[in-house]
């Protein structure tokens, strides 16, 4: 029975603790918010996790957000998996309302840093 208690916990530890598609990993995506060469500060990257395709513009469909700071760069720390971003800004250069959007498909297969910037459009 103490075998199996501990085969048991075991396993569960293993389960649990194998993280993917969430924030905080190991592993980083960064890169800026752009319209054609003109970056986008203080945009929001929204991050749907599980995802190879654009979800969609409904940004509560979206598993979490960060904000790209005033030179338009952002960063996430994640774990392996799937992630597609979708970034929304405003560009006082378009017609109103300014506002610029677009997305990218990222792929996480292991520790490592993924530089891609996130090209928005009207």
């Amino acid at each position: 029975m103490k075998n199996l208690f501990y085969s048991f916990l075991f396993l569960s530890l293993a389960f649990f603790s194998c993280k993917k598609n969430e924030l905080n990993g190991n592993a980083l995506i960064r890169g800026v918010v752009k319209h054609h060469a003109k970056i986008i500060g203080n945009a929001t990257v929204f991050i749907k996790f599980n995802a190879k395709e654009f979800p969609g513009n409904d940004t509560t469909l979206y598993d979490s957000k960060v904000r790209a700071d005033a030179n338009g760069n952002y960063s996430i720390k994640c774990y392996k998996g799937d992630y597609y971003l979708f970034a929304v800004g405003y560009d006082e250069d378009v017609p109103a309302p300014h506002t610029v959007k677009g997305g990218v498909p990222v792929n996480i297969r292991n520790k490592e840093t993924v530089e891609i910037d996130i090209a928005v459009t009207e």
